[in-house]
């Protein structure tokens, strides 16, 4: 018997705010249940879930709209779909038996390496409307389970997260850091203790299984993995999280947790295959770097050796002193005993986080790009290209100590501004290219075309962000708490987080709450996009701004 859904006649007919609502709410009954071990219950919920025709419409929107990659084609180059083909999908993405199709790999280079490459697999249309299905099912069940101090690819938390957890455990006494990587983690994962450890219904384990070991092609060549989970699928970000949930509860086991009255527990923080462990015992350190490698070999992985280096927050060791992590240094210093709290054991100290030299020259390099590509382009033009850039890197690192490197980095970039003015102007003098192309508003000098300004670095403000509660999980339907986080969330401009308060988090026109994850785009409501006045201005789900636009 062929299923035809009701609303298959116009995409637009589709309910969404009551699809949203039921798959929450089965979400977070799958959430609870997990949460209070009861996985009988789990499973049956999951069963319905599956068979939902919401659940399936959300997923096939997902893909075919909402996801910044919906343009990439898999191996049967399909790269986009129209109403008809969408309504199709959901219809066919009942079928959980069928054999998933390959997987097309592409390159993409790494930011933190000049010549590495990250290998990307691009799976087919269907295949990821059915992995964004299978997420809605299985990943409230793990959210109740996943370790505390575990950031990466989880709804609700965030580098910055990450951050300050770290500076959480050392704020009141320095540590010895074990700053590591697991190797090639999405490529090397071993599929049966996977599956093992996942632990879910027959038919989604088959189906994860057909996804782990589907064909690669790889410039014309068709390879068959024994390993991995491919990097760039819509569900590999949590297989990976399922596959590493574990290491920091062995961490933490293998060492007690007090000794007299002092607590003894090591610091395992992990931001997808990002690891640092923290501890204030050396040897102590060695033996949880001997039990992270004997866990991971379980797993199939192991630490990468070139990434691997013991330092000290506090003291040199190895010629260095404090560490980077996610693109931040971190690292504490000596100060006067009235300058800090001080301690029996230790000396006055204190803590700072600060964007890494080589995120710093990365930056950089990226402005002198983008300079020197405008050499023969309008004010204007340079204007528009680094803004976007500057206010991104400034957001990123808003939320630490960071205000004498924006100053420093204002210095450099009215520099590399003064080399572009003279080589469009070789034979003015230095006075006239400045008042050419440099104005005075708001008590200082602005690069600017008198239209639109240059940001400064330095206009930024330093904001502390709060440190998100370890057991709280958005399927929790703490919808006030998650609410004022991301209003306050250092990944959004000042106008979105604006928005989202005048809005009270809700978007105007389906009337859903914004989550963590959603695509957020701002709608003009005269249409014209340089008219910017939050009296103009809207903030809508990236398929609301679509639906709004016809």
């Amino acid at each position: 018997m062929i299923f035809t859904p009701r609303y298959t006649e116009s995409w637009k007919t589709i309910p969404w705010t009551k699809c949203h609502r039921i798959v929450f709410r089965l979400q977070m009954r799958i959430y609870r249940a997990a949460h209070r071990g009861d996985f009988k219950r789990v499973h049956s919920l999951q069963r319905l879930l599956l068979r939902s025709w919401s659940a399936r419409c959300l997923a096939v929107r997902q893909v075919s709209q909402d996801n910044r990659g919906k343009r990439t084609p898999g191996v049967d180059g399909i790269a986009s779909l129209t109403i008809r083909q969408r309504c199709q999908m959901v219809d066919r993405s009942r079928d959980l038996e069928s054999s998933p199709d390959g997987i097309r790999r592409i390159y993409i280079p790494k930011a933190s390496s000049k010549t590495e490459l990250r290998p990307l697999g691009i799976p087919t249309m269907f295949d990821r409307a059915r992995q964004a299905l299978v997420k809605q099912v299985l990943e409230p069940e793990w959210e109740a389970q996943f370790e505390p101090n575990s950031y990466g690819f989880r709804p609700g938390r965030s580098v910055h997260d990450a951050i300050e957890a770290i500076f959480n455990f050392i704020r009141l006494k320095p540590k010895h850091v074990l700053d590591t990587d697991i190797e090639k983690c999405f490529d090397k994962i071993a599929h049966p203790p996977l599956l093992a450890k996942l632990n879910t219904l027959p038919v989604l384990t088959r189906l994860i299984q057909g996804w782990l070991k589907a064909g690669i092609l790889d410039k014309g060549e068709w390879s068959f993995p024994e390993t991995g989970a491919p990097q760039g699928g819509v569900i590999s970000p949590l297989l990976m999280n399922v596959a590493l949930h574990g290491l920091e509860q062995a961490l933490v086991s293998a060492v007690p947790k007090r000794i007299g009255r002092k607590c003894n527990s090591p610091g395992v923080i992990r931001y997808a295959d990002d690891l640092v462990i923290l501890h204030h015992d050396l040897d102590t350190l060695h033996k949880l770097r001997q039990t992270a490698e004997e866990w991971l070999a379980g797993m199939g992985l192991r630490l990468k050796p070139s990434k691997t280096r013991m330092v000290h927050t506090l003291n040199e060791r190895n010629g260095q002193v404090g560490f980077d992590f996610l693109g931040f240094h971190i690292r504490q210093y000596r100060v006067e005993k009235y300058h800090t709290r001080t301690f029996r054991d230790s000396p006055g100290f204190k803590t700072l986080i600060k964007p890494s030299l080589e995120a710093q020259k990365r930056h950089l390099k990226r402005v002198k790009e983008i300079i020197r590509q405008h050499r023969g382009s309008p004010q204007a033009a340079l204007i528009k290209a680094l803004n976007p850039l500057i206010r991104g890197w400034t957001r990123y690192y808003r939320t630490c100590t960071a205000k004498k490197i924006f100053d420093r980095m204002d210095l450099h970039l009215i520099h590399k501004l003064q080399q572009w003015a003279k080589f469009r102007h070789s034979r003015k003098s230095l006075g006239w290219r400045y008042r050419r192309y440099w104005q005075q508003r708001r008590n200082a000098m602005f690069f600017t075309d008198s239209t639109t300004c240059l940001v400064k670095y330095a206009t930024t403000k330093i904001e502390r962000h709060p440190k998100v509660i370890s057991a709280k999980s958005p399927y929790d339907g703490d919808w006030l708490y998650w609410g004022a986080r991301l209003s306050r969330t250092p990944v959004y401009p000042k106008r979105k987080t604006t928005l989202l308060k005048r809005q009270q988090g809700k978007c105007p026109h389906c009337g859903l709450r914004f989550i963590d994850g959603n695509v957020l785009e701002v709608h003009h409501r005269n249409g014209d996009k340089n008219d910017s006045r939050y009296d103009n201005l809207l903030l809508f789900h990236a398929h609301c701004h679509d639906e709004v636009h016809g």
